[in-house]
């Protein structure tokens, strides 16, 4: 029988792209999400998607969680999902926020990206979607 709580830790990848040099955002959300019962990866500074997607395989995440504040998001994030796709990691959810105006977010939805948070959403929010999907994909 299923109970509300999950066989292991959720387990999130935070990471920061390429020349974007302000990670404060990324911290608090790395902070949240382990105060929120999470195991947290954080990789620091000017990563490259190839970068991400290794260490997310190798860490045996459930979600990759990217800032990007550069403008760059409708580069980086559909190569991060091509990067996913082609290491069949079909059951790790890609997630993220920055400023991404609502019309690329919608764009970034449509070719697989999960929801992307805008400034000012709550902590709470981001860590409850991100066991909500997990709960609902992850293979009990």
């Amino acid at each position: 029988m299923l109970t509300n709580t999950l066989s292991r830790p959720i387990r999130v990848l935070v990471a920061k792209v390429g020349l974007d040099g302000h990670d404060r955002g990324a911290k608090v959300i790395a902070t949240a999400l382990r105060d929120a019962g999470m195991e947290v990866i954080y990789t620091g500074l000017r990563q490259t998607p190839e970068m991400i997607v290794n260490a997310a395989l190798q860490e045996d995440v459930d979600a990759i969680g990217i800032s990007i504040l550069s403008g760059a998001h409708n580069t980086v994030f559909p190569k991060v999902i091509a990067l996913m796709k082609a290491k069949e990691m079909n059951d790790v959810l890609l997630t993220g926020g920055g400023i991404i105006p609502e019309d690329d977010m919608k764009t970034l939805n449509e070719i697989g990206v999960g929801k992307l948070f805008p400034p000012g959403t709550t902590t709470a929010d981001i860590a409850n979607y991100i066991k909500d999907w997990v709960k609902e994909h992850r293979n009990f």
